[in-house]
């Protein structure tokens, strides 16, 4: 039976946030990367193609996650299927692999639908499709999203697609403009079915599962099982088969998770401290482009610290060198993007540093995965500017605890920290034994004779040694820390106005007047909704046209939302507005009074 809706939701980030999120290199790896040459194949014997696991071995995966060893055969008979599975369990290679392997080839239409509840996603998993189906050259696939220009999408789809990911309210609208074909659609994914629901899209969803073939495998993952998904499952999937994953969170709690509040400009110099005043063996430093991973290692080579780099532009073989070295202690710190170190696993790394904030949480799982390996305790720093504060919480959810503030490492804490490597030094040095007699004999002679001439006591000696150890720098630091000063007062000053920001939104009243041609409207979601101001920016421009820069400020309080719009928005516009539904709730716009 055809289900309608007027619901036409769309993710949509801001526009600064789409320029930093766009700027973003990704690939998903979801299984690990090795470092040894002869790499024995786990993925074999589940049917996969020669070249798809030619594909496997050259990117050096080892072995299937949990969810895909229990995804891969029921997939590969074309079963129907609900995953339910945290974040950062491998799930995208769970469904993406056997999918790829059971294209037909020089078929020109779609074939896999994947439906994602946010643009960045889509990306996400069309690069990851596009990373595992490297051996198949005849395969093509595209991400379709609101946003992006809808001609260019057109013309993509006319040239011929076998794999499309996109957000629910963009695939909406290429389906009902007959842009997008159905009629030999074999598969369709649900990729984070209960974020879906939570954004109001399940109105959707059930619309385009309504316009495809009877005879389709229809895959569903969820984080949970709201009874909503169980609905869904229950009336659209055919006796499917049920995998449930246990949450990688458990393992998360085993590391100490902090923040440190600043601005771009001074992440360098806050970076350099952190790595002072910590006593870690190995550390990870992940960024967000191949290019600051260059910057980033300059710095801290001039600085005096051990740097390799990862990026896409490393080959594998270097990679693997690159790997062992940080794994034998000739290399001390990684500065990686997420592309080359997605299941790096080294024992000896106790601390990972986020310069650059992950956009999602799968992505700051698999990052700060590298550290507490094998039930050790290990340690994550992340940097946020004013701007990306909001996004901690979103990954708090995620590993399922608090994410801390810290301080920039005063002058004290790096000089606390120096003394503390030096103090290790020392002992590791006086428990080797010495095994060479003689070589002993002399220089505990060259000592005496040193202490004599210069009729000073073997204490003095020993500090002169300890000087030409620690080498011409000064072992304390007395660099100016005034700037830190003034990133503790700038980051104090932004939460006492998020605080006096988060009390006027509570108790209800409108903040300022709207720009000069705009006007304030109201509508009927609000935070007891769990709507957010992306919801609402892309439901409107979606129904509008507008772009999302042309929208205003957006407040939300607990039981209605203002928002800014344009001055002389056209009636009819206004009429479709008060019907268009987010978050299962009609808008019901009206003119602020």
């Amino acid at each position: 039976m055809e289900k309608t809706t007027n619901s036409k939701t769309e993710e949509f980030s801001l526009d600064d946030l789409q320029e930093e999120t766009n700027s973003q290199e990704r690939e998903l790896n979801d299984t690990e990367i090795l470092s040894d040459k002869d790499i024995p194949n786990g993925f074999e014997g589940f049917g996969f193609s020669d070249e798809l696991l030619k594909t496997i071995k050259e990117k050096g995966y080892k072995e299937p996650s949990p969810i895909q060893k229990a995804a891969f055969p029921e997939l590969m008979l074309g079963r129907d299927l609900v995953g339910q599975a945290q974040t950062g369990t491998g799930k995208t290679a769970a469904f993406a692999l056997p999918l790829l392997d059971r294209l037909k080839e020089n078929e020109r239409k779609p074939q896999v639908l994947v439906l994602t509840p946010t643009r960045e996603l889509a990306m996400q998993v069309a690069d990851s499709f596009r990373a595992y189906g490297a051996g198949h050259n005849h395969i093509n696939i595209l991400a379709i999203y609101g946003g992006a220009d809808f001609r260019t999408q057109i013309n993509a789809l006319k040239r011929g697609v076998d794999i499309i990911v996109g957000t629910p309210g963009r695939v909406m609208d290429h389906m009902r403009q007959k842009t997008l074909n159905t009629i030999g659609l074999s598969c369709l994914v649900l990729d984070e079915a209960d974020e879906m629901l939570r954004m109001g899209f399940i109105d959707d969803v059930e619309w385009i599962l309504s316009q495809l073939p009877l005879e389709r495998q229809l895959i569903l993952f969820s984080a949970t099982m709201p009874s909503e998904i169980r609905r869904l499952s229950k009336n659209y999937l055919n006796e499917p088969a049920e995998i449930t994953i246990k949450s990688c969170a458990q393992e998360a709690r085993l590391i100490k998770q902090n923040f440190i509040s600043i601005k771009n400009s001074y992440k360098l110099e806050a970076l350099k401290r952190v790595l002072e005043a910590k006593n870690d063996e190995g550390v990870i430093i992940f960024v967000r482009t191949k290019v600051i991973t260059l910057v980033v290692a300059e710095t801290l080579e001039a600085a005096g610290h051990e740097v390799a780099v990862l990026n896409g532009d490393v080959p594998q073989n270097q990679r693997e060198r690159t790997v062992e070295r940080l794994r034998k202690g000739s290399v001390d710190v990684l500065v990686a993007t997420d592309v080359a170190a997605r299941g790096l696993d080294v024992e000896r790394i106790g601390l990972v540093i986020n310069y650059d904030m992950p956009f999602d949480s799968e992505a700051y799982v698999h990052r700060i995965g590298r550290t507490g390996r094998a039930g050790r305790n290990g340690e994550a720093i992340l940097f946020a500017n004013p701007r990306e504060r909001h996004f901690i919480g979103n990954l708090e959810r995620a590993v399922g605890q608090k994410i801390e503030p810290m301080a920039i490492p005063s002058n004290s804490d790096i000089n606390k920290g120096r003394l503390e490597k030096l103090h290790k030094r020392l002992i590791n040095a006086a428990k080797n034994e010495h095994k060479d007699k003689e070589e002993i004999s002399l220089l505990n002679e060259l000592l005496k004779k040193t202490a004599e001439e210069l009729q000073i006591d073997p204490e003095q000696v020993a500090i002169a040694a300890i000087s030409l150890a620690v080498g011409p720098s000064p072992l304390l630091t007395q660099d100016d820390e005034s700037w830190i000063k003034q990133v503790s007062n700038s980051s104090r000053r932004e939460s006492r106005h998020e605080g006096r920001s988060l009390a006027r939104r509570k108790n209800g009243r409108d903040i300022g007047q709207p720009e000069k041609n705009m006007e304030r409207f109201r509508v009927a979601v609000g935070h007891r909704d769990r709507v957010k101001p992306g919801n609402l920016v892309g439901a409107i421009a979606n129904e509008t046209g507008l772009k999302g820069r042309m929208i205003g400020r957006i407040q939300i309080f607990e039981s209605y939302s203002l928002i800014d719009l344009p001055k002389g928005m056209p009636e009819k516009i206004f009429k479709d507005l008060k019907r268009l539904k987010v978050m299962n709730r009609e808008l019901q716009i009206n003119r602020n009074s």
